[in-house]
């Protein structure tokens, strides 16, 4: 059977769908799956909160015996192996669909094909591709962690007129609109962790987690590159670090025991050169160059005082993107939101690991004092096309992309 708008129209309900879990089924991809018969959806789901269980056991579920020679619209190559859970593709034949249709080919090697495969040898007839596009924007951290070994990385940017992110010495500066920061809000919500520079949790004393009514409990995971253990023990960030995680990315050189635990580039069996300290973040300066107010404290102390406080210090040079994300992927972290600032978000730039810029373009007007942005709309760096462009009150957001 050939595709058709109706198949098309059924996936791209089951893509919106898989968003609902975005950033809350841990290692696992958000999935959505629709089961139909003669043009009504008798059975739908998402991958449960956490990863399991899987979208079309529960779809299935609900579908009943109604599901019995209908058709399966999953965002995902159904897995094939048998882990956890037992394979989704064995549900489908066990529940006599007639037909499955997919946007997106797993690339796990224990899956890819093989369940298309084991779905062709029960006699379902399969279609894949459907939508694709959509469907691997819809999968791309669990794709990017699949494929690169790292989380999928969101540059996010917020720039005014005169081509500011904000002002020097004078904190959090409101750039956007209440529109434009709910849309912001939504993007922490569906997103696995969020990094910011020691620069900006310093000078913005930033929360970084998910304030809309209903969502708070989607916070992401809170990293700052820290060096020197500079994160003020009065921050927002250490003060609310038993309430949503909070990673400290500290130079290895100030290891307690110059051990390579938690990111460290020998853990992980790499040792390529550092990428060299940004301007303004020497050992003890931060992102805007002011001395840190930690630098003359007993660094044990500090150390020890932020883990009483429930931060987690991980060591591993800030300046090695290229080893801090592969580390974070084995977290089962899949998506990362780049905030701040702008050296951080040039250090991103020029390591070539950021997979989509989200440029909000505000009409306020930052002045003397301004603190320029690391990229406006007429320097995209090679390599990304644009996506989208949308208005939020008076801001708008360009989005552009690479190809996965």
């Amino acid at each position: 059977m050939s595709v058709t708008p109706h198949d098309e129209s059924f996936m791209a309900a089951a893509i919106r769908l898989s968003r609902r879990h975005l950033g809350r089924t841990a290692t696992n991809p958000s999935v959505g799956c629709l089961i139909v018969r003669d043009g009504v959806v008798v059975g739908q789901a998402v991958t449960a909160v956490g990863g399991r269980p899987h979208a079309e056991p529960q779809a299935l579920a609900e579908a009943g015996a109604a599901a019995r020679g209908a058709t399966a619209y999953v965002t995902l190559e159904p897995c094939s192996h048998h882990g956890k859970t037992p394979p989704c593709a064995e549900a489908l034949i066990a529940y006599g669909v007639a037909r499955v249709v997919i946007s997106v080919t797993d690339p796990d090697p224990r899956v890819s094909g093989r369940g298309i495969a084991m779905l062709r040898e029960a006699g379902i007839e399969v279609d894949a591709g459907v939508l694709e596009a959509d469907g691997r924007r819809s999968l791309a951290g669990y794709l990017t962690r699949q494929t690169k070994n790292r989380p999928y990385v969101t540059l996010k940017l917020a720039v005014s007129a005169d081509g500011m992110i904000g002002r020097e010495g004078a904190g959090q500066v409101a750039i956007t609109g209440p529109e434009a920061r709910a849309e912001v809000q939504a993007l922490r919500a569906e997103t696995d962790a969020i990094l910011v520079g020691i620069g900006t949790a310093i000078s913005d004393d930033p929360l970084l987690t998910v304030r809309t009514p209903g969502l708070e409990a989607q916070s992401p995971i809170r990293i700052v590159l820290d060096p020197s253990l500079a994160l003020p023990l009065t921050s927002k960030l250490v003060q609310t670090a038993r309430d949503v995680p909070v990673i400290v990315v500290a130079s290895e050189e100030i290891s307690p025991s110059g051990s390579e635990e938690g990111l460290s580039p020998s853990a992980l069996g790499a040792n390529p050169q550092p990428i060299s300290p940004l301007v303004g973040e020497m050992s003890g300066r931060t992102e805007g160059g002011a001395t840190l107010p930690a630098a003359a404290m007993d660094l044990d102390s500090r150390r020890t005082a932020l883990e009483a406080a429930g931060v987690e210090i991980v060591y591993c040079n800030p300046y090695h993107p290229e080893i801090l994300l592969p580390a974070l992927a084995t977290r089962g972290i899949s998506s990362l939101l780049v905030e701040g600032g702008a050296k951080t978000a040039r250090l991103f730039l020029e390591a070539g690991l950021v997979d989509r810029i989200q440029l909000y373009q505000a009409p306020v007007v930052i002045g003397e004092g301004g603190i320029e942005s690391p990229l406006d709309a007429t320097d995209i760096p090679p390599g990304f096309a644009q996506t989208g462009t949308q208005m939020f009150g008076e801001d708008r957001l360009d989005e552009y992309e690479r190809g996965l």
